[in-house]
């Protein structure tokens, strides 16, 4: 060994592509910017649709917004303490559909799969049309293109995401973190100031047309808690992230609590204190946001970080519901395509389907928020519930060390998420929560035949049992189909020999005298192969072959027939070659269970 030399390990050096190798996991800090901005940009919808909610009582009932967001808080921490947890029981991601496949049964699942599918979709609808109506409160013109700006966004959402999930979270850490100071910036300077700097909007006259009772309270809280949405993403995505990935994903829920609930309240207090009420033109946060900023530069950068966050948001169904659709696909209630992973670490087939309903949910609702809202929500409570709930019954079934402790939590946590899910769907059912109460049974249902489907087919190919053995060797023969003696004509026959114990070429014609021509330069040529031709007085040439294979496979004879088609180097030219052996390939293996190959001829130009 020579001085100055460490002995070591010659691998070969292979470049990376992005989102391969083990870098490609989140750390704490990208997931929190990849799989929370759901939950985060919340605060720009959820205190304002509290504050929507009590103001038909009078802008006097506004005094209500601070209790209701502390019991809202107190839901989320609940919520975060029992998600810590079902991390650790299911590290394998899934959140509510693992732990209610495990604990609670088949049905259970797939009532949370449902839910959760449904409330992805609407959280990257909803995200977007937000940002939206974030972007046209500080630039009023852009508020007729309300739905173009929002497929625009979906679709730069979906590019990133193909690329890969380190890819997205990366390229969204920067607007997170810039978010989370303007916010907490906005909080502070607030609260330091003794009344607001400048007021943004017209005035929007306020008539009270009900009394603040339990019901309009009860309204103002399941419409706030639209800000609880986001919170299980981080469970049911516990695979993107870097080993050690249950602690990671532990880490960035707790993460995700302390800075949700500290956002939530300190917003409530402003509220609260400064007496805002809606105003046209503006949301509440952007008044907020006047009264702590002024009107200058900081005021408008904010409004744009909060449009690009909330745009964003979409991210964390992006980051949430492909994984769990992989799930589906290995549980077979879903088509096997959407458990497919390419070479990054990437399933592609699902931020598709989630980018496409998503586009037809906004072309539908015209992308105003209004309308997505009352859908919010409902899907997401489902599977909070489920999840507690299951857990409960792991604890019992398993009673680790401190099991009781932690079935305390989770089924405390059940009973809030029950409460909170009825009153959802009880004060926002004529408001279009019915539509979700219609969409999840049919999922159920989807998810339920797709799996009976496979069931059949595993039963049908005797899959988990041993079949009998082969049938006895009857001799092989590959059919290859001609048009004349050529170079093409010699590959094919070259190919087939090397397949079958038999091998015959097949032409069809209908002009004798090409007949005769065909047999004479066969005769020539003699390539040791026998030469069958098939008389067609209707110059057909698909049905004629058809029937010839059909005959030749009676008697259970291994049949392969052996197409011979030209590739053209460039694509441009692939329109002026003969398709006729594409049809024939797909018509014989719609009518016939013969073997069908397709062997290239590739041209120099």
């Amino acid at each position: 060994m020579a001085y100055g030399l460490a002995r070591r390990e010659l691998r070969p050096r292979v470049p990376l592509r992005p989102g391969e190798g083990d870098k490609h996991g989140l750390t704490s800090l990208q997931g929190l910017a990849a799989l929370s901005l759901d939950a985060l940009s919340s605060v720009a919808y959820g205190p304002e649709a509290i504050v929507l909610a009590l103001v038909v009582a009078g802008t006097g009932a506004l005094t209500a917004t601070l209790p209701i967001t502390l019991a809202i808080t107190f839901l989320l921490a609940a919520l975060v303490v029992s998600y810590g947890q079902v991390i650790a029981v299911h590290p394998d991601g899934g959140g509510a559909y693992a732990v209610a496949k495990a604990d609670l049964g088949g049905t259970a699942s797939l009532l949370a799969a449902a839910s959760l599918v449904v409330d992805y979709v609407l959280t990257v609808a909803v995200s977007l049309a937000a940002g939206a109506d974030a972007l046209a409160s500080a630039f009023p013109s852009l508020g007729h293109d309300k739905l173009l700006v929002c497929l625009i966004g979906l679709a730069l959402l979906t590019a990133v995401n193909l690329r890969g999930i380190a890819e997205s979270a990366r390229v969204l850490m920067l607007p997170a973190l810039l978010f989370i100071v303007s916010v907490l910036g906005v909080i502070l300077l607030g609260l330091l100031r003794s009344h607001p700097v400048a007021l943004v909007g017209t005035d929007r006259p306020v008539h009270a047309t009900e009394a603040l009772g339990a019901l309009v309270v009860l309204k103002a809280f399941s419409s706030g808690c639209s800000a609880l949405t986001g919170v299980e993403a981080i469970a049911n995505a516990v695979p993107t992230f870097r080993p050690p990935s249950v602690r990671r994903a532990q880490r960035t829920e707790l993460m995700l609590g302390a800075l949700l609930g500290v956002m939530l309240i300190g917003l409530a207090i402003l509220i609260h204190r400064d007496h805002v009420a809606p105003r046209d033109g503006v949301t509440v946060l952007a008044q907020l946001t006047a009264g702590a900023y002024g009107t200058g530069w900081p005021y408008y950068v904010t409004n744009l970080l909060v449009t690009l966050v909330l745009a964003l948001a979409a991210n964390t169904s992006f980051g949430g519901l492909p994984v769990l659709m992989s799930l589906l696909a290995r549980d077979h209630r879903l088509p096997h395509l959407f458990g497919l992973r390419a070479e990054r670490p990437v399933y592609r087939y699902g931020v598709v389907a989630l980018a496409l309903l998503a586009s037809l949910l906004l072309v539908a609702t015209d992308a105003d928020t209004h309308r997505l809202l009352p859908l919010f929500a409902i899907g997401v409570f489902i599977g909070f519930t489920l999840s507690q709930a299951g857990l409960v019954r792991h604890w019992a079934t398993q009673r680790p060390p401190g099991w009781k402790r932690r079935a305390l939590i989770n089924g405390t946590g059940a009973v809030l998420t029950t409460l909170a899910g009825v009153i959802l769907l009880l004060t926002k059912f004529l408001g279009g929560a019915w539509v979700v109460v219609l969409a999840v049974p049919l999922l159920m249902l989807l998810f339920a035949r797709i799996q009976r489907y496979y069931t059949a087919v595993g039963r049908e190919l005797g899959l988990g049992r041993t079949p009998d053995p082969p049938p006895r060797h009857l001799g092989s023969l590959v059919i290859v189909p001609i048009g004349e003696v050529s170079k093409l004509a010699r590959h094919a026959l070259g190919a087939a020999l090397a397949l079958g114990d038999e091998v015959v070429a097949v032409a069809v014609h209908a002009d004798p005298a090409r007949v005769r021509a065909l047999e004479e330069a066969w005769e020539r040529w003699n390539p040791g192969v026998r030469l069958d031709i098939v008389n067609s007085p209707h110059r057909s040439l698909v049905q004629p072959v058809v029937d010839y294979v059909q005959r030749a496979a009676e008697g259970g004879r291994q049949v392969a027939v052996l197409i011979p088609e030209v590739e053209p180097v460039h694509r441009r030219y692939e329109i002026l070659q003969n398709q006729r052996g594409l049809l024939l390939a797909t018509v014989l293996r719609a009518r016939t269970d013969v073997v069908v190959c397709l062997l290239p001829y590739r041209l120099k130009l």
